[in-house]
């Protein structure tokens, strides 16, 4: 078989399951007609896909001109991907599979900065264990992490809150899987990517997810696809020059956007202490808010704050929708509000699409969740043959 022969076979199969993916349980007029491919070709592709333990068949049901069609669905259990995040203060581990099912997924408090990695790894083997067995093979391992990683994939460049900078953290994970391709992405991009494939953006031509941790970036997605710039870098907005010109950054630097809307310019704003991770830490001061004027004005100002920097990214980016994930998700409104009125007064001009503010619908987990959905890439972009 040619490279040319070779390469389109891949292109072919990976729309067909791109389309099961979409579509669910099709028969092979439905996937010849969603793909453009002849019904010859589908029928070729599933047959290959059955033996790889990919796809199975469901019962029949009626199909063309009157003759049983039988539905093929993606196996769940034949393929799964590791997603993981690594953050200042949580760990998160999420198995996905093939049909897009997750199949595990959970969140634990992380250590020091010195031991976060440990508890990550920790968190990979019970994930490893419970969700990967005899029956299933790994597609890939793939670790988000709040910092700038160069473009093959595995090196940390900069991480300003965390201690994991250049390959060391793909090369633990490598040891813990072996044969598995490993990658380690950035945390806002894997929570944008999943957010348009699995939650609040799905649908959405283009959208910028906005994280809510100790440490503020976005991931910008455009027809689901990540936009990641010249060097692999876009989307490092928690560093931009606004809010308040005297708080000082994690970075070193003073009056970053992250000093005034990240987690811990928040609690300081309403002067609550952090707990164990940022959603729970979010829910006690919605709750305090409820009955205490000072909270509910700090976090007014944190909303403003949010907006004059969102307004900024929407002057450049143009998005059409915003999905505010992390701490934001359980203040909502607390924030929102002010946010929207603030993006609306920050716009220069009314001819201007004002993008739909969304929360994230994921959780915590958004980001391991992206992480897992990216280890399928390239068997959906058609670089990985599952049949081979």
């Amino acid at each position: 078989m040619t490279a040319g022969t070779e390469g389109l076979r891949r292109h072919n199969t990976a729309a067909v399951l791109r389309a099961l993916r979409r579509l669910g349980p099709a028969t092979r007029v439905e996937l010849a007609r969603h793909t453009g491919l002849a019904k010859a070709t589908v029928g070729a592709i599933v047959a290959d896909l059955e033996s790889a333990g990919a796809v199975v068949e469901e019962g029949s049901r009626p199909g063309v001109r009157g003759r049983p069609g039988r539905p093929v669905v993606l196996r769940g259990d034949g393929f799964v991907g590791l997603g993981l995040e690594l953050n200042v203060d949580y760990v998160s581990a999420v198995v996905l599979d093939l049909a897009g099912t997750v199949r595990f997924s959970e969140s634990r408090p992380a250590g020091s900065r010195d031991g976060g990695r440990a508890d990550l790894l920790a968190l990979a083997r019970v994930a490893l264990s419970e969700r990967v067995g005899p029956g299933s093979a790994l597609v890939g391992v793939t670790a988000a992490v709040p910092a700038l990683v160069r473009a093959d994939d595995r090196t940390v460049a900069w991480a300003p809150n965390l201690d994991v900078a250049g390959p060391g953290l793909a090369d633990d994970l490598a040891a813990l899987a072996p044969g598995a391709p490993v990658g380690v992405s950035n945390d806002a991009n894997c929570a944008a990517y999943a957010e348009s494939h699995h939650g609040a953006s799905r649908g959405a031509a283009h959208a910028l997810y906005l994280t809510g941790t100790v440490g503020i970036g976005a991931g910008i997605v455009q027809d689901g696809e990540l936009v990641r710039g010249a060097a692999g870098f876009a989307g490092e907005v928690g560093h931009m020059p606004v809010g308040d010109s005297t708080a000082r950054c994690g970075c070193g630097r003073r009056g970053c956007w992250e000093a005034s809307i990240g987690l811990h310019a928040m609690l300081a704003a309403v002067g609550m202490p952090e707990l164990e991770t940022p959603v729970r830490t979010a829910e006690a001061v919605a709750a305090r808010a409820r009955t205490d004027a000072g909270v509910a004005t700090g976090l007014e100002r944190i909303g403003r704050d949010v907006g004059t920097g969102l307004a900024i990214l929407a002057g450049v980016l143009d998005p059409q929708v915003v999905v505010l994930g992390g701490y934001f998700v359980p203040l909502g409104e607390l924030v929102l509000e002010a946010a929207h009125r603030t993006l609306d007064e920050r716009l220069a001009s009314a001819v201007q699409v004002r993008p739909e503010l969304r929360l994230s619908t994921l959780g915590i987990e958004a980001a391991a969740l992206g992480a897992a959905e990216q280890s399928f890439d390239p068997v959906f972009s058609g670089r990985r043959d599952l049949t081979s």
